[in-house]
């Protein structure tokens, strides 16, 4: 396995198993160092954390729901110390809690920043995933914008590039608009336009049209800890993890 600081986001093996330890199995065989939780098939963290200790597989980050910290961000917290996992990173947030103005932004960036200092306390930094709903221009700014400044100590930003881009916004400005706070990076291809439909746009990563040789130095000025790789709907998952894996190792030497 490598010490490249390389993870799988376990969304994209989704439809593999219904077994979290044949899951991790498969990420171990393609060489991943450490994994981001994207559920947790219902095991008490005690039993997660025996099953990446058996795959030799760091917990990189755990997604979690704005719905989970707004009831029990103490047990969110508890359950990733448990894991010995550094970030909580929230997935998204729902369709029908996005607000509509640049206040309703601020306030939401503002109370996930009280998360955000809750798991600083923990040693836990809070991250943020982005689609590309958060590109929106909302009173002359990205609404992205809006939430991160609202809480620039408290709350980092987990750049997904590819939604990013599909955001009409430009990941490598991006990325130095908030170096210091993208310790963890979604690595993820996108198709060119019309293609790979059945994918919904996505490719393997290195087989897309991302430029990765420009990217993957910006992410590391802008605080990258680890490089996790997703894909949302993978044709084939298996040969995609095994596939974006081996080109991002070669990438980062």
């Amino acid at each position: 396995m490598s010490t490249a600081p390389i993870a799988l986001q376990l969304y994209t093996l989704r439809f593999v198993s219904e077994s979290m330890d044949a899951i991790l199995a498969h990420a171990a065989a393609a060489g991943y160092r450490g994994v981001e939780t994207a559920g947790t098939k219902g095991l008490a963290a005690a039993e997660l954390a025996d099953l990446l200790q058996k795959h030799s597989l760091e917990a990189a980050s755990m997604h979690t729901g704005v719905a989970a910290l707004a009831e029990d961000v103490a047990g969110q917290i508890a359950y990733a110390q448990a894991l010995d996992c550094g970030y909580l990173t929230i997935s998204s947030i729902p369709q029908d809690a996005r607000p509509t103005d640049a206040a309703g932004w601020q306030a939401l960036g503002q109370q996930f920043g009280e998360y955000g200092a809750a798991c600083a306390q923990a040693g836990i930094r809070l991250c943020y995933h982005n689609h590309d709903f958060e590109f929106a221009r909302v009173e002359g700014r990205y609404a992205l914008e809006w939430m991160l400044d609202a809480a620039p100590d408290t709350l980092h930003w987990q750049p997904d590039l590819a939604w990013v881009t599909r955001g009409h916004a430009d990941p490598l400005a991006m990325l130095e608009q908030y170096a210091g706070r993208c310790p963890l990076i979604h690595v993820k291809d996108l198709h060119p336009n019309g293609q790979g439909e059945d994918e919904k746009g996505f490719a393997d990563v290195g087989y897309g049209i991302m430029d990765w040789d420009a990217l993957l130095p910006a992410a590391a000025k802008a605080g990258a800890v680890w490089y996790i790789v997703e894909h949302d709907l993978p044709a084939e998952p298996i040969r995609t993890i095994q596939r974006s894996y081996t080109y991002l190792a070669e990438k980062l030497g």
